[in-house]
């Protein structure tokens, strides 16, 4: 018995939770949201699905954090009253391996930016590493980099730039880094397994630690391994958007039968609608 349009969609609006997709190098956390939801209205038989068409949309879905779009790895999604629960992601835990590359620094401090310093490398030791990255242990400041996600006057900072404007530096913030651990050390290339809070950029990070072992470095590759209670082994990867394997998966909102003012207390937001990451693509922080 063929299932009609319109029920398909229905079982879309009942979801509720989060779960955790594969972003893969290239495309913007955006673009992985609009990709998912197409695919699974799509799914339901809604010919031609424009999922960023906001007005006519059938599910409420939203991101639990920015990937850089050259970054893979974790991206956390929550669907229906899930999308509230999608703040404790930002606060919680995130793990990432990072691969550096010492001797030269970018205007995006990674591989895609331009090259704007090329500095000797030589003197740098395993030993100096280790030592240097004790001090970026713990809760430090630390400036965002200028092609970030973050917005002034409701743009991007990154977009702004392209577009030719001139754009300040925004001031040092509190971050918390619970550890780091130089795995691999094979000049100019390094490999940083990193845990952090919300907030955190591994790009600041690596360019700082170039500055301070009297260098310059940047990104060459990211990847985020591990955000709240989700890793690696936990995401769909995008031949597993579909609704059956959405199922198998969903950790759902505690709060799906409660009243409105009850759901905002027991999923973290400001409620229904309002909270962070009730939008396609809605940017909440970077790595």
């Amino acid at each position: 018995m063929a299932v009609s349009v319109s029920s398909a969609v229905s079982r879309l609006q009942t979801l509720n939770g989060v779960f955790a997709v594969f972003k893969k190098e290239g495309p913007t956390s955006a673009d992985v949201l609009n990709a998912l939801k197409e695919a699974l209205l799509k799914e339901a038989g809604v010919s031609n699905p424009n999922p960023r068409k906001r007005k006519r949309q059938s599910m409420k879905m939203g991101h639990g954090g920015t990937l850089d779009s050259a970054a893979c790895g974790v991206l956390v999604v929550g669907v229906g009253n899930g999308t509230k629960m999608l703040s404790a992601m930002l606060s919680g835990s995130k793990k990432y391996t990072a691969v550096g590359e010492f001797g030269k620094a970018t205007d995006t401090l990674d591989a895609t930016g331009t090259v704007t310093a090329e500095k000797d490398y030589g003197h740098i030791t395993r030993a100096e590493v280790e030592e240097k990255l004790k001090s970026f242990v713990g809760d430090i400041l630390q400036v965002p980099p200028l092609y970030s996600a973050l917005k002034r006057d409701g743009q991007r900072l990154s977009v702004l730039l392209k577009q030719g404007h001139k754009v300040e530096a925004k001031p040092a913030r509190a971050v918390t880094v619970y550890s780091i651990v130089l795995q691999d050390f094979s000049p100019p290339l390094f490999t940083l397994d990193i845990e952090c809070g919300g907030g955190f950029y591994v790009r600041s990070l690596v360019d700082d630690l170039g500055k301070a072992l009297s260098c310059c470095a940047h990104v060459k590759s990211l990847s985020r391994t591990k955000q709240g209670p989700f890793t690696l082994d936990h995401v769909l990867r995008e031949e597993q958007w579909t609704l059956g394997h959405v199922l198998k998966v969903l950790q759902p909102c505690p709060a799906t039968e409660q009243t409105p003012a009850a759901a905002s207390k027991a999923c973290p937001g400001t409620g229904p609608g309002t909270g962070p990451g009730t939008g396609p693509g809605t940017d909440l922080s970077g790595p």
